[in-house]
Order: C-alpha cells, then structure tokens, then sequence
C-alpha cells in the first residue's frame, strides 16, 4: 500500500508518462534494479522505454527496486507480464536483480521456467562486457545497442505467441547481439558480435519523462555523442561504445527545440562532449534560445571556453573533471592524455568564470601505482586548490577517489586489483592530506568496490553466491562465497595470463583482443597511445 501511494504521487509529478490499455497487447516490464530516482536519472533507461512503447502491440511499464515489485503504472506485479527486460547498469545491482526475481513467482532459474512464465531478458553497459555472473538466471542477453537489438527482438516475440519457451530460445540463439545461455556451447566457436548504431542520428536519445525526484529534477536530457576516442585503458565506455559517433548539430537543435517545450533546462550527456565539432555553435544556439545549459562532465583537454561561458550564463554552479590519475608518469599509463599543465589551466579557467564548486575524479590502486604516484595527486590537488582560490575566492574543491576496478574487454581485464589494506590506506593517506587544507574528499567504498571487481570478471559460478547472498549484504556475501568454496580472491587479486580462456570470451565487442593485449603491454612500458582519427583506422578491427 505504501508503494501504490508512492507510485501514484510520482506519476502525478511526472510529464511523458505513457500509459496504455493492455488488451490485446503485450506486456513488457521495463526493470530497472534500483531506486526510482536513479533508474529516472538514467537517460538509456528513458530511450529504452520511449522504443517499446512506440510499438502500438506493447504496452511497457516501469518497475524499480521498491516496495511491491510491481509496475508504476498499473500496480501490475511481475508475473503478469509477458517480458521482463532487465536495463543494468552496474554489477553492484545484481544484488537487487535477484532480490526481484525472488520476490516474484518466477522461478529464478531459467531452466526451472516453464510456457507460462515470462521471457526474462536484460541489457546494459556491464551485461554487455561480461554477463556470465548472472546467465544462469536469464533466458537472454542484449549485447551492445538496444535501439539495434531491440526490433528483432521484439518481432521473435510476437511471433512466439504460440510457440513454446524452447522454441523462442532457440529462434533468439540466431539474432544479432542476442546472447542465450543455455546454448553458451555454440557461442565458443561463434561469439555473440556486439551490436551498434551505425548512425546515431538515426534515433532520439533524449529525455521521456521529465520528473523533479531524479538526480537532474526536470532538465531535459539529450545524447551529444556515443564513444570517446581517447582510448583510456580502464574505461569500459571507452572501449565497449566504439567507435566514436556524433550526432549532428541539425539533429541536436532539433532534439533541443522539443525539450525548451518541456523545460529551459537541457542537459547535454556523452563521454567527451567538448570533443564534437560543432559544440562551441550548439552551445551558443542554446543560449540564444534562453537555454539553461548543463553537461554530464567534462575532459580536461579539450575544455571549450565557449562552452565553460555557456555553462557560466546558465547558471551553473560545480563543473566535473576527471584527471583520474595524479602523476605525469600514471596518466601515461592509463592514457588519459593530459598534462599537469592541462589540469592546471582548466583549473584557472573554472576560476575565472566564477564557478562556485570543482569537482575532481580519481582511482587509487591503478596498475604500476606507487607511493610516489599519491604523493603526486595530493600535490596536484594542492596545487589545483591555490588556482582556484586566486581565481575565484570561497570556491570549493571536492575530490571523489573510486578504487581501480577492471573491467572485461579492456586492456586492463588480464590484471588483478589492489588489496584492500592498499586501497584503504591510500585513501585515508589522500583524505589526511587534504581534508586539512580545506578540500573535501569523498571515497567509493573498498569493500564494496571488490566485490563490484568479482563481479566485473566473474563466470557463473557466482550465479550461486549472489543466489545464495540475502540481498546486498557484505556479511551475507561472503558467507555464501565460502559455503561454494569460493574464493573471491581468485576473481579480484591475481593476473589472468593472455592465452587464458575469458568467461566473456563467448562475446564480441568489436575490439580485437590482440590489439588489447598490446595496449596492455604499452601500458606496463609506461607508453601512451594516440587518440582514435577522425576517419577509420582499422587499428583496433571496430570500425
């Protein structure tokens, strides 16, 4: 009861909401295993939805890790959809995804579905690297693009209606970008290749729903861009959304014009968005248009004084920058492609535009750090404090650190984490330092942040531990590691050699694993890679 008066007060605040008659039509419940005010914040959630709904045969409606397990529109529960599609967007909610599939008659594993049970289906950034930790509790998975994915998809499912669930597995085995575990076997000889929008102009990535209980209240939210060409080595975004594509200055003015309908706040979202080419333009435009602008975040170098302006005459308060690394010598390792001095000027440049917060992103226990490598980001973070106090007195420096985690299909996937006594000893030795002189640090937690790395490079045996564990618990976790005689260890502290076979290998990103394997090692030489061209290279085997 609690959730239906929740849900029905969220509806009233929220412009967009589509909501449909079910009969004759196929219900789709939209998951997102998270609170609403995050799933809401998430704009692939939102392009999701707006996709199923534009089909007049479907009716989708929302669910999130809340109250009654149940739909927001209807009050409907889980079992009386036709699809559950899962949108996952971080390993730590695969905690939540069992916790909703247990709280629902459904039975968790696939292979005790039968006919009448629903098709059980998730996509995202991390499924789309290495779903393995979670396949024994989905019927498929959507690798890479929905907007690609998503039509085949939907035609195999209207035209199962009736069929069996066996049948629909096995027609689903010989889509593109379909991933179907129970027939894992034939994907050792034939990876599922991941799937992406040739022409991002070919579909609206913006805001569904405006609604004021999400991380941006009611901004409208558009897709500049999809990829980054700096080839960070950490980055999954980086490497899984390749290759780099923008949408075109027509398209985003559009797209813009029927957000300023809706609402005077636009948010302009992607990896690197000073990196378009036709953003100093866009963002003038939108100021012309009385547009109050906002940006997901921004890259040290390229930083557009134009835009850093735009944001200034908008109204906003904090801009976000990621160094991610403290030292000269670990940026190269990384390559993330800025200088000292890069980070220095766009510290002025903040300054000098009257921001009142900076915010600036780290990771500790990258690979090769050292000790003198945090006495470099400590100095750094010093020497960027004094810049921004002689440019803009009373503004104020927070630092978020994030303990390095590998992801699957990067060139840092083979190496292994930091212990925990090293991450947290690095982090109170960075807080110490700095919280003292003014600066506010903010850090990810350790604990959680390893069982998110045994996650990000699991295979189905943690299918068990995460069955096993009662809802997001720390203690509940590892007891059920050790009652499977698991060592987390295993999955979090040790280098995977290059010739090992990977629980993700079943899947392909695009990226050749020989070219990763390079870049590993021009990592570990302490060498940086140029950004990825303007035209197709064929270095990596995407484009």
């Amino acid at each position: 009861m609690r959730w239906d008066r929740a849900a029905r007060r969220r509806l009233s605040d929220e412009r967009g909401t589509i909501v449909k008659d079910w009969g004759g039509r196929i219900p789709v419940a939209l998951i997102y295993p998270n609170t609403y005010h995050i799933g809401m914040s998430n704009l692939g959630f939102h392009t999701i939805y707006s996709l199923l709904n534009s089909y007049d045969d479907i009716v989708c409606e929302r669910v999130f890790h809340e109250g009654a397990n149940a739909s927001i529109e209807s009050g409907r529960p889980l079992s009386d959809f036709a699809v559950l599609a899962f949108s996952i967007s971080t390993e730590l909610d695969y905690f939540n995804v069992v916790d909703m599939l247990k709280a629902s008659t459904i039975p968790l594993l696939t292979a005790e579905r039968g006919n009448h049970h629903p098709l059980v289906i998730a996509g995202g950034p991390c499924i789309s690297a290495n779903p393995e930790p979670l396949s024994p509790f989905f019927d498929c998975f959507a690798v890479g693009e929905g907007e690609v994915i998503l039509p085949a998809l939907i035609e195999a499912i209207f035209g199962s209606e009736q069929s069996g669930r066996d049948e629909l597995l096995q027609e689903l085995v010989s889509l593109p970008g379909l991933y179907v575990p129970a027939f894992r076997d034939l994907y050792r000889k034939k990876p599922v290749s991941r799937q992406w929008a040739k022409d991002i102009d070919d579909f609206a990535t913006t805001s569904a729903i405006l609604t004021p209980h999400t991380e941006f209240g009611d901004m409208y939210l558009i897709e500049v861009m999809r990829g980054c060409r700096w080839g960070c080595r950490f980055c999954l975004a980086g490497y899984w959304f390749r290759p780099l594509r923008f949408r075109s200055l027509s398209h985003l003015l559009e797209q813009a014009g029927e957000g300023l309908k809706l609402s005077k706040r636009i948010g302009l979202l992607g990896a690197s968005i000073s990196d378009h080419p036709d953003m100093d333009e866009l963002a003038v435009r939108l100021r012309r248009e009385g547009a109050q602008m906002s940006v997901s975040s921004l890259r040290v170098r390229p930083l557009s004084p134009v835009l850093l302006q735009a944001l200034a005459d908008s109204g906003t308060a904090t801009v976000t920058l990621a160094p991610e690394a403290g030292s000269e010598r670990l940026r190269r390792v990384i390559n993330k492609g800025v200088a000292e001095s890069d980070i220095i000027t766009a510290a002025d440049a903040v300054g000098e535009q009257g921001f009142r917060q900076l915010k600036l992103y780290f990771m500790v226990g990258l690979p090769t750090e050292t000790a003198e490598d945090i006495e470099g980001l400590i100095n750094l973070v010093i020497a960027v404090k004094q810049r921004l106090d002689a440019k803009q007195r009373g503004a104020h420096l927070t630092i978020t650190i994030e303990p390095f985690v590998p992801k699957a299909g990067t060139p840092f996937q083979w190496l292994p984490m930091a212990s925990p006594k090293v991450l947290s000893h690095r982090i109170s030795w960075i807080r110490g330092a700095l919280e003292r002189k003014g600066i506010t640090v903010r850090a990810e937690s350790v604990p959680w942040s390893m069982v998110q790395g045994a996650l990000s490079r699991g295979d189905s045996r943690l299918a068990g531990a995460l069955a096993g564990a009662a809802g997001r618990s720390l203690p509940a976790w590892r007891l059920a590691l050790s009652q499977l005689s698991i060592e987390a260890e295993a999955y979090t502290g040790k280098e995977i050699p290059l010739d090992r076979e990977l629980p993700w290998d079943v899947l392909d990103s695009g990226v050749d694993k020989h070219y990763l394997g390079q870049e590993l090692e021009r990592a570990l030489r302490g060498e940086g890679s140029p950004p990825c061209p303007s035209v197709e290279c064929h270095k990596c085997g995407v484009c």
